[in-house]
């Protein structure tokens, strides 16, 4: 009897007898493991871009402060006009503009001249365009059929002072910088800037730049990685890399764990003989280590290091790119205070067939064509890191699927 396995040919196949966690379940765990940031800071607005609201900020002010016209035109009140046939009204001298309101009441029975974006004066309360007046000399000539109030905007239309323009949890985008001045407010109270330690491990590994044995790599993660943190808008924290000895690592987990709210290493995740990260965590630390079932990149570590969580992604370029947008997005939004936030996704139609194995998630380095369907990478090697580099999102295929042909509905991760 023969004592061999059966050969499978296949890096991605679930070991017998090791329970592998769904994704979801595994970002449930993660979830529910991390806690919040509780530190804040009071910024003036126009420091406040990119950064998470604290509180809920509530108006100072009306928006628009006073009634406004929408159009160059003429200002008169409406009741005070009687005709049903063809309107003649003399026109007061004097008008009103943006930063130039009129002084004074406009009598009954008269207009004056308003332009965009002026202050309503007192006796007005209907504008009529240009378009639709015949002036000679100091009189307009109009047909009826306007409603009150046409072409008026009123005071707080768009935001009334006491009300809420934007809730706690919100990162702060330009548009808002508008939003949160228009309605007077001066300073915010944001959560402080939620800054993120990273490391790669590994003896095989060295900068970008310095010269390389032959049996030797340059480090990819890194540049990779610390790029896509900044653009979520976080801190970055480099602390290089760090070779496979455990007393190094754990200094650098020291020095990290007291300045960073969360440390990101790639490698040494996994079971190997050189899987140093994994063994350090479970000699010194609550490891969480679980078997996603998920391609690619399976390892994944959690663990808390001086109450600091650490998330080791896999060494793989492409697995680490992919966990960081599966798992670290979430993660470090929730950190921030912005809220569990899954990556935006959306269905769009598959340009390809594939045959999948069911119980795992895959993500496929993915962009949409012309059509705005989904067209994949042509090899799905996880050593294939150029593949990154043409994709501009993911697609993935659920734990449970197993066909996919050309036009059927797949989830769309945008990068």
């Amino acid at each position: 009897m023969t004592k061999a396995p059966p050969l499978r040919d296949d890096c991605f196949v679930m070991p017998r007898g090791v329970h592998w966690t769904p994704v979801d379940e595994a970002l449930e765990k993660l979830h529910q493991s991390l806690k919040k940031m509780k530190n804040t800071s009071i910024i003036p607005v126009n420091k406040g871009f990119g950064r998470v609201l604290a509180e809920d900020v509530l108006a100072a002010t009306n928006h628009p402060p006073f009634a406004n016209s929408a159009v160059d035109g003429y200002g008169f009140a409406l009741d005070t006009i009687s005709s049903k046939s063809e309107i003649a009204l003399e026109l007061i001298s004097g008008r009103s503009a943006a930063g130039s309101p009129f002084s004074g009441k406009v009598p009954d029975g008269t207009a004056v001249r308003v332009l965009t974006g002026a202050q309503i004066p007192e006796g007005v309360d209907t504008v009529i365009l240009d378009e639709d007046v015949n002036k000679i000399q100091n009189i307009i000539y109009f047909n009826p059929g306007l409603k009150k109030y046409a072409n008026i905007r009123p005071q707080g239309e768009d935001i009334s002072a006491g009300s809420i323009v934007l809730q706690k949890g919100k990162r702060v985008c330009p548009a808002d910088l508008g939003v949160l001045a228009s309605s007077g407010i001066k300073t915010i109270k944001v959560y402080d800037q939620l800054k993120v330690a990273i490391m790669t491990t590994g003896d095989e590994l060295v900068e970008l730049g310095n010269d390389s044995h032959k049996s030797q790599i340059v480090d990819a993660n890194r540049p990779m990685l610390i790029a896509q943190i900044e653009r979520w808008g976080y801190t970055v924290l480099d602390f290089g890399i760090v070779g496979d000895n455990e007393d190094l690592i754990e200094t650098v987990l020291n020095k990290a764990a007291k300045i960073a709210d969360i440390i990101l290493t790639t490698g040494g995740a996994s079971a190997g003989d050189e899987d140093h990260i994994s063994k350090l965590l479970v000699q010194k630390a609550n490891l969480q280590t679980w078997r996603i079932a998920l391609k690619p990149g399976r390892p994944l570590a959690l663990a808390l290091w001086s109450n600091t969580p650490i998330l080791g992604l896999p060494g793989n370029p492409v697995a680490a790119m992919v966990c960081a947008h599966i798992f670290a997005y979430p993660a470090f939004s929730f950190l921030a205070g912005s809220g569990w936030r899954k990556p935006i996704s959306y269905n769009v139609p598959a340009a390809f067939s594939k045959n999948k194995k069911p119980g795992r998630t895959e993500y496929l380095r993915a962009r949409l064509n012309i059509d705005g369907h989904a067209e994949i990478f042509k090899s799905e090697g996880s050593g294939r890191i150029s593949g990154l580099s043409w994709a501009e999102g993911l697609v993935a295929l659920d734990h449970n699927t197993e066909n996919v042909e050309k036009g059927n509905t797949v989830k769309y991760i945008p990068f």
